[in-house]
């Protein structure tokens, strides 16, 4: 049942969180108007569509916005409740760049009478949610913090699997008061069957940026475990597979790197927060940066092989399979560092979940995007670097011939 509280709350950000979030909790009952500063945006989600590939969402866009209980505006609007998901970018030095958590709170204070609740589920460095409040503060001094309802609650699910999870996984949220907590979990609980577990909001901001990390570390064991095992001329998923047996160890799967708005990003919020204190944590940012690295070194190695003039073909530029989320991705930064380094080359992107080249690799006049059997039937050198399921259903056979660079073991 809708709260009185929260007849109208405004989604601040209508991206890969904050537009399912709109979604599904105009799809409860509750009326939301989303805000973004793109108007290609705005026109999809007021037209029913979606900007962006995820499984489930159209559906639920569609479904929200033809019973009136969705709708979108370039201009922030008046709400009872708000909720902030915009980017959370790292700067040059691995610092968060806040500006567009600031943005947004200009946006919103303005429009405020107190009383609201104010919520902050972009991923956060400690202390970002109350920065959130005191700008918004510093510049409506009429208002008094007991006035503000402000809490952090962070997004905890998996890309592909959004629509599912949003609704039961368990959801943490941490307020700058108590009373601020309450009134999140209670507007979280329209549409959340998980359990919602309340805390403080500095404690919510570590406990996603630590979530996070702790995945971090893991894949960094298994990337460096597999540059390891190429040296010693062993097969690193063969190893894994035989070490997972043991009843208490559960080694992560290798990639080219690491990638997305999470994991590849959220360790360094730690990392700048507590420097001195967190030595494993930057060791593993580190040791996944440099796997693209590691592999761009086994593409120049078969260019060497096949001459600098033959074909590449890079299968897949998403960070993860079967989306076509570009962000923070590794894949994407090897086809750009190869371009670069490599214009002789004929460089085929592959990447079923798009339609244009990204302006990464645009400029670049050794790219195309192509298709998998033009791959197939044209290239010298593969290499594998996100398993798609369109990409493990290739028949092996079809591999013959050709110099194969497989950094996720699908085609062993």
């Amino acid at each position: 049942m809708v709260s009185r509280e929260f007849s109208t709350v405004g989604v601040i950000g209508l991206g890969y969180i904050g537009l399912p979030t709109a979604a599904i909790l105009a799809d409860s009952g509750v009326r939301v108007v989303g805000m973004d500063v793109s108007p290609i945006n705005v026109d999809a989600v007021n037209n029913g569509e979606v900007p962006f590939v995820e499984p489930g969402l159209r559906e639920v866009v569609e479904r929200a916005v033809a019973a009136g209980k969705l709708s979108a505006s370039t201009e922030t609007p008046v709400a009872d409740a708000y909720i902030v998901a915009v980017p959370t970018p790292f700067t040059d030095s691995h610092s968060a760049d806040l500006s567009y958590i600031e943005a947004a709170a200009d946006g919103i204070a303005p429009k405020l009478t107190g009383g609201e609740l104010m919520i902050l589920e972009s991923t956060s460095p400690p202390g970002a949610t109350e920065h959130m409040a005191e700008r918004i503060l510093k510049s409506r001094p009429d208002l008094a913090a007991g006035d503000l309802l402000v809490a952090h609650c962070p997004e905890r699910v998996l890309p592909g699997r959004i629509m599912v999870e949003m609704a039961t996984n368990d959801r943490i949220v941490g307020g700058l008061t108590q009373a601020a907590a309450e009134a999140a979990k209670t507007l979280y609980q329209n549409f959340c069957t998980g359990e919602v577990l309340l805390t403080d909001a500095k404690t919510a901001e570590m406990a996603k940026l630590t979530e996070n990390s702790f995945r971090d570390v893991n894949i960094a064991f298994a990337n460096e475990l597999s540059v390891i095992c190429d040296q010693l001329g062993v097969d690193v998923w063969e190893l894994i597979d035989l070490a997972n047996h043991h009843p208490r160890v559960n080694i992560l799967q290798p990639g080219p790197g690491v990638g997305g708005h999470c994991i590849a990003v959220d360790p360094w919020f730690i990392v700048d927060a507590a420097p001195d204190a967190s030595r494993l944590i930057r060791t593993a940012r580190e040791t996944n940066d440099a796997k693209p690295e590691w592999v761009l070194g086994r593409i120049e190695q078969a260019l060497e092989h096949h001459g600098r003039e033959a074909t590449v073909a890079l299968m897949g530029l998403a960070f993860k399979a079967n989306i076509d989320d570009l962000r923070e991705s590794p894949s994407l930064s090897i086809a750009q560092r190869l371009a670069e380094r490599a214009p002789e080359a004929r460089i085929l992107a592959v990447e079923p979940h798009i339609d244009q080249l990204p302006a990464q690799l645009a400029g670049s006049g050794n790219v195309t995007l192509a298709g998998i059997d033009e791959a197939l039937q044209t290239a010298q050198i593969l290499v594998l670097l996100v398993d798609h399921d369109q990409f493990k259903a290739i028949d092996t056979a079809r591999l013959a011939g050709h110099t194969v660079i497989d950094s996720r073991g699908i085609w062993r």
